[in-house]
């Protein structure tokens, strides 16, 4: 992959569809999402895999409802666009991040020793099933963003030699069952170089298994200055000499009836998603302007970084309507987390469509960045 990246990743996809959610892109003509982004420059899907995002009485857990047959709808759909696709484990249920990384219910209870063995499996035989329908992504993400660990508790930090155990024998089994794919490892806060330097060296030290391109989130409400990020970027790519990839970013194209439209309560969750509190905190607007010169601003400075490795950037969920029914967690999703909720759409004015699913700016600029 030698081509800079402009990424979308579009987990979520086939629930907005399946909610009724449509797009259009300029010319007002209603288009598939994909094919609509595929034409204004995107050249690589992201998909998020979920081992049983099922409650046992057979519900959804929403978000996406990421199982293996919704990754490979929407992976035959990117390669018949001609697109690459990354594909994402979070060896978890439903959502993997450094504020959870829940086990598996199939894996509670099992040893590390077990849990490795685990891990090899379910992403050995994930693969040769791609493979084997003509569906092998270009790109895996052994785990999704790992900074605190996965599979908590026995994977959790300061557990290092676990963590660089999992991720390990994730990476091998991808060697094992796709050695034409590339390894990634993926990390959160891509502003913070203090962080980047000790995760890698404790996963180092601890006989971690050697790897491909290293991912980074960067949203500029969350992570930091984009001068942090370049400082990151360009210490990442003194050490290690891999392609750097900002594996999820986004920021807002407006604030104009969040709440009201995302299903939340103004008060609920101001510290999940791109509200007015973020925006008072960046330097760009939440407008369809500041948007675009968010994305100019980071294209360029990814193109920056030395010896070429910087490989690109994925835009996160820009698809994400405000569609009734499509939400970042269900019913049963919440009580399988213990969460108060509201389990709805906290993204979707960060998505590069408007709530009716009008194609936005920053899309046009994509082509270009």
């Amino acid at each position: 992959m030698n081509t800079f990246i402009r990424g979308a990743d579009l987990s979520s996809l086939s629930e907005v569809e399946r909610c009724g959610g449509r797009f259009y892109d300029f010319d007002g003509r209603e288009d598939d999402a994909m094919r609509i982004l595929a034409r204004h420059g995107v050249n690589h899907i992201r998909l998020r895999l979920w081992n049983d995002p099922w409650s046992e009485a057979g519900e959804t857990y929403g978000g996406g409802g990421c199982d293996l047959e919704t990754v490979m709808a929407l992976a035959r759909r990117a390669k018949e666009l001609g697109l690459a696709y990354q594909l994402v484990f979070h060896y978890s249920d439903f959502w993997a991040d450094p504020g959870k990384q829940n086990m598996p219910k199939a894996w509670r209870g099992l040893d590390p020793a077990a849990l490795e063995k685990a891990v090899y499996a379910f992403t050995r035989d994930t693969l040769k099933t791609l493979k084997e329908r003509g569906l092998s992504p270009e790109l895996v993400s052994v785990g999704n963003e790992v900074t605190n660990g996965l599979l908590w508790p026995a994977g959790q930090a300061p557990a290092w030699d676990q963590i660089a155990r999992f991720i390990s024998a994730g990476i091998r089994a991808v060697h094992d069952a796709l050695p034409t794919a590339s390894t990634l490892i993926h990390l959160d806060n891509g502003g913070n170089a203090a962080l980047y330097r000790d995760w890698f060296s404790h996963y180092a030290d601890n006989g971690g298994e050697d790897f491909d391109w290293i991912g980074l989130s960067y949203y500029p409400y969350w992570s930091g200055s984009l001068a942090g990020l370049e400082e990151n970027l360009g210490a990442l790519a003194e050490r290690h000499r891999k392609p750097l990839l900002i594996t999820e970013t986004a920021t807002g194209h407006t604030c104009e009836d969040y709440a009201a439209l995302e299903g939340l309560a103004p008060s609920e969750r101001k510290g999940m998603a791109a509200g007015p509190q973020q925006a008072a905190a960046i330097p760009w607007p939440m407008t369809d302007a500041g948007q675009t010169d968010f994305l100019r601003s980071l294209a360029a400075l990814i193109r920056r970084v030395p010896e070429g490795l910087g490989a690109g950037f994925v835009y996160w969920e820009p698809a994400w309507l405000p569609v009734p029914g499509s939400g970042w967690a269900s019913p049963a999703a919440l009580q399988y987390l213990r969460d108060p909720g509201p389990g709805g759409n906290e993204w979707a004015n960060q998505a590069l469509f408007d709530y009716e699913g009008r194609a936005l700016p920053a899309l046009k600029a994509f082509a270009a960045l």
